[in-house]
């Protein structure tokens, strides 16, 4: 939905924030339920870490829930953020077969969690959103 807001003579166009709010939401709600998967342990442990690191690492993923930031593309690129993240603590110590194909199970736990609750709420509908038809979205408010 595109929301149109008057300023006097200024007009501002705003960006549906709903599907990436709903993505955000459930994929955040599928990393912290509780599993005894280590891999899904490992993300979760990401996800905190990754928001302790602050700056950008912090306010991106705070601005994407709160809907200050509607691009669906930020979203998809601070999850695998954190999932890439999650694979490089499992990394750094020493690299050793099990902790790699942990980390291969962390990206694919990732990638699982994401693209279906992207398929849901609507590729189209999420990343091209001028190009759904007018029908389906709803008219200007003024």
């Amino acid at each position: 939905m595109t929301i149109f807001i008057t300023c006097d003579p200024i007009w501002v166009h705003f960006q549906p924030v709903a599907s990436t709010i709903n993505t955000l939401a459930g994929a955040l709600y599928k990393v912290f339920c509780a599993s005894s998967d280590q891999a899904r342990n490992e993300m979760r442990q990401a996800c905190f870490d990754y928001l302790n690191l602050g700056g950008v690492f912090s306010s991106g993923p705070v601005a994407l829930l709160s809907g200050l930031n509607p691009r669906p593309l930020s979203l998809v690129c601070h999850f695998f953020a954190v999932a890439i993240y999650g694979v490089g603590r499992l990394l750094v110590p020493f690299p050793s077969p099990k902790r790699l194909w942990l980390g291969a199970r962390l990206i694919s736990g990732a990638s699982g969690i994401i693209f279906p609750i992207i398929k849901v709420e609507g590729f189209r509908q999420m990343f091209f959103p001028a190009t759904v038809p007018a029908y389906y979205r709803a008219p200007p408010v003024t």
